[in-house]
C-alpha cells in the first residue's frame, strides 16, 4: 500500500490537474466509483486505479484529489479521440467552461449518441470538471477537436440573435449542431443564419441549449423515420 506522498503515481495525478501536463502525459484523471465503473464498461484501459485503503493510505489520496476530500477511488486514463460520424454532432465554438463542456457531452451522448467536436477555444474536455460532467459519457462518446471545415453534414447554427426559430430550422441528418460562448457567440459567418430558442429571458446556458436542440433534433428524426 502506498503511504508516502513522494510515490511516482500520487505525483503523476498531482500533475494531471494541470492542462499542459495532461497533455504532454496524455493522461487524465477520473474520479469516483462511478467514473472508474463507466470507463470499465466502455472498455478504456487504465493506465493505473487507485483505491483508498486498498492501494493507497486513504489521506494521501484525499491530497491529490481534485473534489477536496473523501475521494474513493482515482483512475488514470490515456486521452483517447473520437470519431466524426453518426448522424448527429455537437460542434462547439469559443465554450471555456469544462463544466459545460461536460455537460454538452453528456446530453449530446444520453439524448443523440452523439459525438461532441471542439473547435478553437473550448475548454480540455479532459479536465477535472469536464470529466465529472460528463458523468461517464466522455467514455462512451469521447470528443473530438476539429474545424468546422473538416466536418459534413446540415450545419445549424444556434444563437440568442437569430432571426428564425430552432422549430423552423432544417434538422435533417447527417446534422452538425454549432453553439458558442454565451458572451461572444458564434463567428459572424455562422452567426449570420443562425436560428434561436425562444426564451423569455436574455439566453440560454450554452449547455441548456445544446440538450433542447439535442431533444428536438431527435425527436424529429423519430417522427420522420
Amino acid at each position: 500500500m502506498i503511504s508516502s506522498p513522494d510515490n511516482d503515481r500520487l505525483k503523476t495525478i498531482r500533475k494531471l490537474q494541470q492542462k499542459r501536463w495532461r497533455m504532454k502525459l496524455g493522461l487524465f484523471c477520473a474520479e469516483g466509483e462511478d467514473l472508474v465503473e463507466a470507463a470499465a464498461a466502455a472498455g478504456w484501459e487504465p493506465e493505473f486505479v487507485l483505491r483508498a485503503g486498498e492501494d493507497v493510505e486513504p489521506e494521501l489520496l484525499d491530497a491529490v484529489s481534485a473534489l477536496g476530500s473523501g475521494t474513493r477511488v482515482i483512475g488514470v486514463y490515456p486521452r483517447r479521440p473520437g470519431e466524426t460520424s453518426g448522424p448527429v454532432l455537437a460542434y462547439l465554438h469559443g465554450v471555456e467552461d469544462p463544466g459545460n463542456v461536460g455537460t454538452i457531452i453528456r446530453s449530446a451522448h444520453a439524448l443523440a449518441e452523439a459525438t461532441v467536436v471542439l473547435g478553437p477555444g473550448c475548454a480540455d474536455p479532459f479536465s477535472p470538471k469536464a470529466v465529472r460532467a460528463s458523468m461517464g459519457s466522455l467514455f462512451a462518446r469521447p470528443p473530438v477537436q476539429a474545424a468546422l471545415e473538416e466536418l459534413r453534414g446540415n450545419v445549424v447554427a444556434l444563437e440568442a440573435s437569430g432571426e428564425r426559430t430552432l422549430a423552423e430550422a432544417d434538422l435533417t441528418p447527417p446534422l452538425v449542431l454549432c453553439l458558442g460562448a454565451e458572451r461572444d457567440g458564434l463567428p459572424t459567418a455562422l452567426a449570420a443564419d443562425a436560428v434561436r430558442i425562444p426564451v423569455a429571458a436574455d439566453s440560454l446556458n450554452v449547455a441548456m441549449a445544446a440538450t433542447i436542440a439535442l431533444h428536438e433534433a431527435v425527436t424529429r428524426m423519430a417522427a420522420d423515420a
